[in-house]
């Protein structure tokens, strides 16, 4: 028997009892399960029924089923992914609060000197003084969650499962280890994928609307996973400077094999210079961030499928 479901809320314990009941089953992925346009009745009798005719097709759009420790680790990472906004939005509040009663920092914001600054400042209305303490209670309590799931995801980073992976994606500039989990987690098995076909995945590649011999290429598709998309984006920026190893890309190089450190000086040399090149083309530098992360994906994924001594990539091309 095959069976086949949409993927949603409740995650992937259905499919992980039906399988371990011998049942072939499958987890669609609803983005890509398209229908006519004109189709404007939905119900669950026709999404069965619509299910039921891609399984006899053979055209199932599937998504991977991770196993209990890979969705474990993920939820963790995911949940540092909601502090982080959760953290940027109670600083925002705060600012703004303060914004508000005429008072401005100066100075760069949410340093050591930034949070002296902040226990000083007093107001005379006791509404004013209760919504400062409070907003700023909240920063502090956000900072504490962020810490707490750093320390976790840091230790959960040494495990054999990930520990490899890791370290070889921090030989990377901009890629540390909160960074690397992050992709590996999120990406999984890398071998999956190739060079070429891993930017698609993470909706890195311009979208296009070509037909004959007009050809019409937009901005990017944004599909795929968009946490892994975004940490690729912000470690793009840091290729931007030039390339000098610094004692911790030294630090983080140390016990890697020789080839490895190779491809990682190679990628480095590459993605600057690919800086370089928007650069000198007036490029905006939003944009040269997504170029610049759509290579790294597969500067990562070549980096991921070697075993620290072998390169099992296929083609320098695919990099």
């Amino acid at each position: 028997m095959e069976l086949a479901y949409e993927a949603g809320p409740t995650g992937f314990g259905l499919a992980r009892a039906l399988i371990a009941a011998g049942l072939q089953c499958h987890v669609l992925a609803p983005s890509k399960m398209e229908r006519p346009s004109g189709d404007r009745v939905k119900t669950d009798k026709r999404d069965a029924e619509w299910i039921a005719r891609l399984v006899r097709l053979g055209e199932l759009p599937t998504v991977v089923i991770p196993s209990e420790g890979q969705e474990a680790a993920r939820d963790l990472v995911r949940a540092r992914e909601d502090v982080r906004g959760d953290l940027m939005r109670s600083r925002h509040r705060l600012s703004k609060l303060l914004l508000r009663q005429g008072i401005v920092y100066e100075d760069t914001a949410w340093t050591a000197a930034h949070g002296k600054w902040l226990r000083a400042q007093s107001f005379d209305k006791p509404g004013v003084q209760f919504a400062f303490d409070e907003a700023y209670d909240t920063v502090l309590t956000t900072l504490a969650r962020r810490d707490r799931l750093d320390k976790a995801i840091l230790a959960m980073a040494t495990e054999p499962a990930w520990a490899p992976v890791v370290a070889r994606l921090g030989c990377l500039r901009g890629v540390g280890t909160l960074t690397g989990f992050g992709l590996a987690v999120e990406i999984g098995d890398w071998h999956r994928f190739t060079g070429n076909s891993i930017g698609s995945f993470l909706g890195l590649t311009p979208s296009e609307h070509s037909s004959g011999g007009s050809r019409s290429v937009g901005s990017i598709t944004k599909t795929g996973n968009g946490h892994a998309r975004r940490l690729l984006v912000e470690s793009s920026w840091h290729h931007r400077k030039p390339y000098r190893l610094s004692a911790e890309m030294v630090r983080r190089r140390d016990g890697q094999s020789p080839p490895v450190r190779a491809r990682a000086d190679q990628a480095n040399r590459r993605l600057n210079q690919r800086w370089r090149t928007f650069d000198a083309r007036n490029k905006r530098p939003t944009v040269a961030a997504v170029g610049v992360a759509r290579e790294l994906a597969g500067w990562c994924w070549s980096l991921a499928v070697m075993d620290g001594v072998n390169d099992n990539s296929a083609t320098k091309g695919q990099r």
